[in-house]
């Protein structure tokens, strides 16, 4: 029964896997049939244990004090991360009342404007607020508002915004990857672990922005011709472009709006020492955009993306589907025994396998499905599992970097440029972020060596 449970499991997570890579349904749908096939046909039918099910679906821990303020316990999340869900859910909720005041559009045309929309600068300048903006809200939410008013000021400025777009989603994803709040993978680690911001941020963070360092001056060597070709047509009259101040629809709401932000950044910077979890941090700032919203609050939940707090919730059970029956142990003690317990020949498989891997499917779910065989190889082999996290983290989300499907911020980013009459073909996107990724993974394979091994 054990082995016929773990390749049903197995079997009804590739497939789930595969509908979700091709991509012909929205990604929610293949990830709810195949968590509740693996309840019905795998817990149920096969296990026929209903303290699976309870396992997995981890509702008990809702209710433990915990959950919301683990104060110095440690909290590892298994089955539905909760934490990841409740607070991704916050965050949504928060930035939907930020775009409803245009606090995100007028960001960037200020930024714009402070540099006399010039477009070597601009390119340069949207590709540093793209990786901050993201270390605390996620890449998907940064390419939303990013691309499109990119494509607004190409228009004006009449430069090709194809280039710029690649950028932003590179540095997004890299910048990202600086804190647990940035890209999705590290939100599902650190949550999983009980990691804090200020973990992400010594560990991950130092090597994110060498990374991006070199990104900024990477991407402007292979784009420099086309944006000193840009800047030759640049109309000099500033006062032709739009103003910041035109994007703000209620200053008194923008005013309120930007405080919520700003208090959600001070709450995550400092959750380790005030004893609040990720999950009350995502309530307490949807609480306060939707008690500034008032009637408009409404509104605001049904913008949320439900679909996507959908797909975490069957990605997670599809998981908790492996891991009940034990397949993710098995492929952690094949890594084990492949690299004969060394520590440095595991860390180096597990970047550099996230990295590629991570490139050719979305890295959430990549990284949903790794947490748990990176506990149980730093349980078998006796390897810290805080090495072992920062190298899946660096790994899928500088990895996601590498194709246009590789991140969910890579899908976003290129369906609003191909919607704006800017398609970006795989050749196009490949040719500058591939050889970027290996170089950035490069880097961050040399961080892990010298400073944990």
């Amino acid at each position: 029964m054990e082995v016929l449970s773990q390749v049903l499991a197995l079997l009804i997570f590739m497939v789930m896997f595969a509908v979700i890579i091709m991509g012909k349904v929205h990604r929610f749908i293949p990830a709810l049939i195949g968590a509740g096939l693996t309840i019905a046909i795998v817990f149920l039918l096969v296990m026929r244990s209903p303290e699976a099910v309870m396992n997995t679906l981890n509702l008990k821990q809702l209710t433990e004090a915990a959950f919301w303020v683990p104060a110095d316990e440690e909290v590892i999340s298994h089955g539905i991360n909760w934490q990841t869900i409740i607070f991704i859910a916050g965050m949504m909720t928060m930035v939907e009342g930020l775009s409803e005041v245009g606090f995100f559009r007028w960001l960037c045309l200020y930024v714009a404007k402070t540099v006399h929309y010039r477009v070597t600068i601009i390119f340069v300048a949207f590709m540093l607020l793209a990786g901050f903006l993201a270390m605390f809200i996620d890449s998907i939410t940064v390419l939303l508002f990013l691309a499109a008013v990119t494509i607004e000021l190409a228009r004006l400025l009449k430069f090709d915004p194809v280039p710029v777009i690649i950028a932003e989603i590179f540095a997004a994803n890299t910048g990202g990857s600086a804190t647990m709040s940035g890209d999705p993978p590290n939100i599902i680690i650190g949550t999983a672990f009980g990691y804090t911001f200020t973990d992400f941020v010594l560990n991950t963070g130092l090597i994110a922005w060498i990374g991006m360092a070199v990104t900024v001056g990477f991407f402007y060597l292979v784009f420099r011709k086309s944006l000193a070709a840009a800047e030759n047509n640049r109309n000099t009259d500033v006062n032709q472009y739009p103003q910041p101040r035109e994007a703000i629809t209620s200053p008194g709401l923008f005013k309120i709006n930007t405080a919520i932000f700003l208090l959600m950044i001070v709450l995550l910077v400092t959750h380790a020492q005030t004893g609040l979890s990720v999950a009350l941090i995502g309530v307490i700032v949807a609480i306060l955009t939707l008690l500034t919203a008032r009637r408009k609050a409404l509104h605001l939940i049904k913008r949320v993306d439900w679909r996507t707090l959908l797909f975490f919730i069957g990605l997670f059970i599809a998981v908790g589907g492996l891991e009940e029956t034990g397949a993710l142990k098995l492929l952690a003690d094949y890594i084990g025994s492949v690299a004969g317990g060394n520590a440095f020949i595991v860390v180096t498989i597990i970047l550099w396998a996230s990295a590629f891997l991570s490139a050719i499917v979305d890295n959430i779910p990549f990284a949903a499905t790794m947490v748990p065989v990176i506990a149980s190889l730093a349980q078998a082999q006796g390897i810290p599992l805080t090495t072992l996290s920062w190298a899946l983290a660096l790994g899928t989300d500088i990895g996601g970097n590498a194709t246009p499907i590789g991140a969910s911020a890579n899908v976003v980013g290129t369906a609003i440029a191909d919607r704006e009459g800017y398609p970006i073909s795989w050749g196009r996107f490949l040719k500058p972020a591939l050889p970027a990724m290996i170089i950035v993974i490069g880097l961050s394979w040399l961080y892990l060596t010298l400073r944990y091994l």
